[in-house]
């Protein structure tokens, strides 16, 4: 059996006496996707803060690639090969397209400045950015923003990739040319942790679904397995959602 890329051991942040992540285990296998869902509120972010480093745990352990990193700050996160976007997308809004990305692959070690740009330019053609290179990252519409965001993730050599609602505010063809870069991305050996409120999005990625409520993890198993759950039906599908199977 394969050895997990990603091991997470009762993981607790508490914020005064609330609990955002409520003693999570979980683990990640190289190459697997695993869709993170839950209501508003329930700790999703919270829980990719905490393995990114950009919030400490208050209790609990991280362990990526066998090596404890619960207490490492997020730029040797990142340098380890974990590599995460943001709900709100924020480029260096005065930099090219092509330097964003650059930027990325220079901070992540090792690459000259050609060696960068080569990399960023490949980053950017998976991405359908080419186009766009030299244009100010603050003139791209959303979409373009997205995969921006997208391209420096992936400039990172990462080998956890963590997706926060990389499809919140896409069209339906944006989202579908989402989903096709995402599966390449998996098929590359790169793990994914997705975080997505689009259940067909869900459905088309997961391998295995992890469903947080108030803190702590409600159910886990496949999207059927999961989607048919009562419990989850109750406290974020809704009455609806199971009567439309």
């Amino acid at each position: 059996m394969a050895t997990p890329i990603l091991q997470v051991r009762d993981l607790t942040r508490k914020f005064g006496g609330i609990h955002a992540v409520d003693g999570v285990t979980m683990q990640l296998f190289p190459g697997e996707i695993v869709g993170l869902i839950g209501p508003n509120g329930a700790g999703k972010t919270t829980f990719v803060n905490l393995i990114s480093g950009f919030l400490p745990a208050s209790s609990g352990s991280v362990t990526f690639n066998g090596e404890d990193i619960t207490h490492m700050k997020p730029q040797r996160i990142a340098c380890k090969g974990i590599a995460r976007t943001f709900q709100i997308v924020q480029p260096f809004a005065q930099m090219s397209v092509l330097e964003n990305v650059m930027a990325a692959s220079m901070f992540a070690g090792g690459a000259s400045l050609k060696d960068a740009r080569e990399h960023a330019i490949q980053h950017l053609e998976f991405t359908h950015l080419a186009d766009f290179m030299n244009k100010p990252a603050s003139e791209l519409a959303l979409a373009n923003r997205k995969r921006l965001e997208l391209a420096k993730s992936l400039a990172m050599k990462p080998r956890l990739l963590m997706l926060d609602e990389v499809n919140a505010g896409l069209n339906t063809s944006e989202i579908e040319d989402a989903l096709a870069m995402i599966h390449k991305i998996a098929a590359t050996g790169i793990s994914i942790i997705v975080i997505e409120h689009l259940m067909r999005v869900v459905a088309s990625l997961a391998q295995r679904v992890i469903v947080l409520h108030r803190g702590a993890i409600l159910s886990e198993g496949t999207t059927t397995e999961v989607f048919e759950d009562a419990n989850v039906i109750e406290a974020y599908l809704g009455s609806r959602f199971a009567q439309k199977g």
